[in-house]
């Protein structure tokens, strides 16, 4: 099959089943490159000044962000980017994405600083799952991650702080937080600045994850096999299956959600939770809803088992 775009010959690399169209190796990647650069003008962009630190675990998603912010910034001397990439501890699975992330920002000149669930809390993932909680170790994962991050972000002194959740990562929150009834979660998962936390911003919220993929793959990132043993246990898997079933039957879903949940957000009347001030945890000092930060109530449940 031939591509697609007018006058062009080559053949088709992929074929998207909601827009219908074939793309050839050149057109695909110049469409994605060109749905990053939108998305980074839509949400907060680039500013010149900026230390950004790329969230980045070695796998395709952030390998494709980091591959991307490189080729559109490599020449702005205004412009520092680092790499912050946490081992949780999962034995036989982050030695391989953690080699891989070492590799790439030596290819591209770029610092990475590595940081652990072992060093910042004393215990690692696996050992948290060894304890028999009933939340899924998921639920832990995340609230770590995100504090190993921020801190260390806030250390290294920078502006903002670049994920690589793709359509399939936002689709995923919206509809969990849907299925929760969680509205004040939905309004924060569309804002970029919270309080006293770094700006997070989401690059490749627009991009399927399939075609991260496929992007990975012809710029010549290398494709990692192995995943997350844990992320079958996840209610976030469960989520993951219905919405892939729906976009096989019905292509587009995807887009759908991401949309209305946008015309959603801009119905609603502003939040006033999120415009409380943070209290700050009696424990760690961070910033914090409640008097004991989640962090501190996991180590605290560590100690105690």
């Amino acid at each position: 099959m031939q591509c697609s775009r007018r006058g062009c010959n080559r053949p088709a690399v992929i074929y998207q089943r909601y827009s219908g169209l074939h793309l050839c190796e050149k057109h695909f990647i110049e469409y994605i490159e060109r749905k990053v650069k939108k998305e980074l003008r839509r949400q907060m962009g680039v500013e010149s000044g900026d230390r950004i630190a790329v969230a980045l675990s070695g796998g395709k998603d952030s390998s494709a962000l980091i591959y991307m912010l490189n080729k559109f910034f490599h020449d702005r001397r205004d412009l520092q980017f680092v790499a912050i990439a946490v081992d949780e501890g999962i034995k036989g699975f982050r030695k391989l994405t953690l080699d891989n992330a070492e590799k790439l920002t030596n290819k591209l000149n770029m610092k990475l600083f590595t940081y652990s669930f072992a060093h910042e809390f004393g215990f690692t993932l696996d050992d948290i799952v060894s304890r028999g909680f009933e939340q899924a170790p998921c639920t832990f994962c995340g609230v770590l991650r995100r504090r190993v991050i921020e801190r260390k972000a806030k250390e290294l002194g920078s502006t903002k702080v670049f994920t690589a959740h793709n359509l399939d990562d936002e689709v995923q929150t919206i509809m969990i937080n849907y299925i929760r009834g969680d509205i004040e979660r939905l309004r924060r998962l569309n804002m970029h600045r919270i309080d006293e936390f770094v700006p997070r911003i989401k690059p490749l919220r627009s991009i399927p994850e399939k075609e991260i993929a496929v992007y990975a793959y012809l710029v010549g990132l290398p494709l990692l096999t192995a995943h997350c043993p844990y992320a079958k246990l996840s209610f976030r898997f469960s989520v993951k299956r219905m919405l892939n079933e729906f976009e096989m039957r019905h292509p587009g879903t995807k887009y759908s959600l991401l949309r209305g949940y946008e015309h959603l957000m801009e119905l609603l009347p502003p939040s006033t939770e999120h415009q409380r001030r943070l209290l700050t945890c009696e424990r760690c000092g961070e910033a914090s809803a409640s008097k004991l930060c989640k962090v501190c109530e996991i180590i605290a449940r560590m100690k105690m088992h």
